[in-house]
């Protein structure tokens, strides 16, 4: 019965992927035929991300009253309706509204399903299940090319909300698995400290803080790779958007890779190790080599220390703060991930028009520290609370 429910567990974050890259690889057509400038994708974006956030404060709660299962074949059924709204938008404003179910659809699932796995499997499952969010990611833009090759934009996100919809069709049929394998203790049942309450555990705030941090650091890496190679290095930008691919593809097979040793090593030195790789990209980026090549590696190298943290810090949380309170935790937890995400890359588009695009390594190394200095507080401050209340 686990094995049916972690293969659907991994569907269903490979639909969670699905939507993540289809507007930046839309976008170049979309704008121009909707009439609107190239940067009111942040416009869009922002709006997704609200949505997401809101949802992702939700999900605790929404999970004790509808279970992981209900949560995610509800969410990725808004993910449809925004997908298919999408596809039959001219204007838009019509985008900006269909924007809304678009995120509401995201925050959710990814904090429940993220909860659920973190409670109830080995963390090689962490790691190999947002490979898996990667395996959507990288599928989209593909789909998402041939239609602008053989017909429109709309195309493609009508044929990613068909991909979806298959999956809330088996999401759906598939509930009473969850209720099986749910354990002793129904969820609508199980205590939680709620939102206000996990924010008043020691160690929460410096938790929160250094998730900002990292997606902070692979957001800008993965929205600037493409311009730092056109405006750094000088390459073509039809090369340039081809190699910045490479840091989703060194992210996704570095958290298959990472999978193997996860349980070995454990949460926290696999957050060490990354850092560490992601400490030798970072370098890599800022030797003072006009070659492109270089660059190629460092953004392979980061996608590989980038690889391991994200899953670890989030399959960590239950251990460090306890069962009761992970829900919520892991719920604020996506919302700073999404505030992270949203306002970091914006900040060094500006910085970078006016100080120039090499600052790149020296931004990232900002959050990169940032980020471990905070975990490594999230983790001693866990180990204090331990021992204060006893065994």
């Amino acid at each position: 019965m686990y094995s049916l429910l972690l293969a659907l567990i991994y569907l269903a974050f490979i639909s969670l992927g699905l939507p993540d890259s289809l507007l930046g690889s839309g976008w170049p057509v979309m704008h121009a035929e909707l009439g609107v400038p190239v940067s009111y994708m942040g416009v869009v974006s922002m709006v997704i991300s609200g949505g997401t956030i809101v949802s992702s404060l939700l999900s605790d709660k929404l999970t004790r009253k509808l279970g992981t299962g209900g949560v995610t074949a509800a969410s990725v059924l808004l993910t449809v309706l925004g997908l298919f709204g999408f596809s039959v938008s001219t204007k838009f404003w019509m985008l900006l509204a269909f924007a809304v179910p678009y995120g509401l659809g995201a925050g959710a699932i990814d904090a429940a399903l993220n909860n659920y796995v973190a409670l109830h499997y080995k963390a090689r499952h962490m790691s190999w299940l947002h490979c898996f969010w990667g395996v959507g990611t990288i599928v989209s833009p593909f789909v998402m090319s041939r239609a602008l090759t053989h017909r429109t934009w709309n195309d493609g996100y009508r044929a990613v909300a068909l991909m979806q919809l298959c999956i809330a069709v088996l999401l759906l049929v598939t509930l009473p698995v969850w209720k099986k394998a749910g354990g002793t203790v129904p969820e609508e049942k199980r205590r939680s400290v709620g939102v206000r309450g996990a924010l008043k555990i020691k160690g929460v705030p410096y938790l929160l803080a250094g998730f900002f941090g990292y997606c902070a650091a692979e957001a800008t890496a993965m929205q600037w790779a493409s311009t730092y190679f056109v405006a750094v290095k000088g390459l073509p930008t039809e090369d340039a958007a081809g190699l910045a691919a490479l840091f989703y593809i060194g992210i996704t097979a570095g958290r298959f890779v990472s999978g193997f040793a996860a349980d070995r090593l454990g949460d926290r030195k696999m957050i060490r190790l990354g850092t560490g790789v992601l400490f030798c990209g970072i370098a890599a980026l800022a030797l003072p080599i006009h070659s492109h090549t270089a660059a190629i590696a460092a953004f392979v190298v980061m996608g590989l220390g980038c690889a391991p943290i994200y899953p670890c810090i989030i399959h960590s949380t239950p251990a460090n703060f306890g069962a009761e309170s992970s829900g919520a935790i892991i719920g604020i937890q996506m919302a700073g991930a999404y505030v992270g995400s949203t306002f970091a890359p914006p900040l060094f588009g500006l910085l970078g028009s006016a100080l120039g695009f090499s600052i790149l390594p020296a931004y990232l190394l900002v959050f990169a520290v940032f980020m471990i200095a905070m975990t490594e507080l999230t983790f001693r401050t866990a180990e204090k609370n331990r021992s204060d209340t006893g065994p």
